[in-house]
């Protein structure tokens, strides 16, 4: 497990969420959050293999198997949620909305995440860290089912991402990861209640990138980030919905969107303080010369 600091521009905000709201225990409550569409096989399977937690949050996508009957049957206590629109991005955006513990882990419907890892997610957020990303290409990770097609443009995104963001990811486009609850307004993610749009289109942050999403907003606001090996089994029933092509042109469409947000949020912040110098100077009566270096 390999933990580093990110260097983004909101720790106030960082430390300000961290004092209020959920708390930081040594024993913490976790929320699991299951998107799935089409999945009852699968969940048969899974959802019993699960540790006991404070909540199991499933979040269909309009499945037509039987996927929320069978979640019930194998799981009676969990807690049912249908999404809005449709696409992975979406359906976590709203399992978020009801978590009610100390601790988010995104879990996987499809049997590939191994329920035994959760323990060292868990471990890594109360070590200290803000984020745990889990990664398939650390000491400790693999993966039975990318294709080497996927893992050279996980690899390349991956290199965009470290330059952009000055972080040192192993593993971007991995979507089995936990953080602590109270990070959940830092993501600032789509109203995941609004309607579909009426051509019919998926809103930007809704589809598989917004495991690139989070990524990016976690290292641009300067969290503390641990890496967790994780071994990716293969689908246990059923086919994939994910496009390696489709899906990474909209990683690739989201990294620049990001980038160019967290910049744009950089300069809003050396604006603010410029400001802030500016007043506390015209207050004292201390010149101003050299203030406007302050902004780049």
């Amino acid at each position: 497990m390999s933990s580093f600091p990110t260097t983004g521009s909101s720790t106030k905000l960082v430390t300000a969420l961290r004092t209020v709201g959920r708390s930081r225990t040594g024993a913490p409550r976790i929320s699991i959050v299951v998107p799935a569409k089409n999945e009852a096989l699968n969940l048969s399977v899974v959802l019993p293999q699960l540790p006991r937690v404070h909540e199991v949050i499933l979040v269909d996508g309009g499945s037509v198997d039987g996927t929320i009957a069978a979640a019930r049957r194998a799981m009676p206590e969990i807690i049912t949620v249908t999404q809005a629109r449709k696409g992975k991005g979406n359906a976590l955006a709203a399992g978020f909305a009801q978590v009610t513990g100390d601790i988010v882990v995104m879990f996987d419907a499809d049997g590939s995440a191994d329920p035994a890892e959760i323990e060292r997610f868990v471990a890594a957020l109360t070590e200290g860290a803000d984020f745990a990303k889990g990664s398939r290409f650390t000491q400790g990770g693999g993966s039975a089912d990318i294709t080497p097609i996927r893992h050279a443009g996980n690899l390349f995104l991956n290199t965009l991402f470290n330059i952009g963001f000055k972080s040192r990811y192993s593993d971007l486009c991995y979507g089995y990861n936990a953080f602590w609850a109270d990070m959940i307004p830092l993501l600032d993610l789509p109203d995941h209640t609004l309607p579909p749009a009426a051509d019919g289109k998926m809103s930007w942050g809704d589809g598989f990138e917004i495991e690139t999403v989070i990524n990016c907003r976690f290292a641009a606001a300067g969290v503390k980030i641990a890496e967790v090996p994780s071994v990716e089994k293969l689908r246990m029933f059923g086919e994939s919905n994910l496009n390696a092509v489709t899906d990474g042109l909209r990683v690739l469409k989201t990294l620049m969107t990001e980038w160019r947000r967290a910049r744009s949020h950089r300069r809003m912040e050396r604006k603010l303080h410029l400001e802030r110098v500016r007043d506390m100077r015209t207050a004292t009566g201390t010149p101003l010369t050299g203030v406007a270096n302050l902004v780049a």
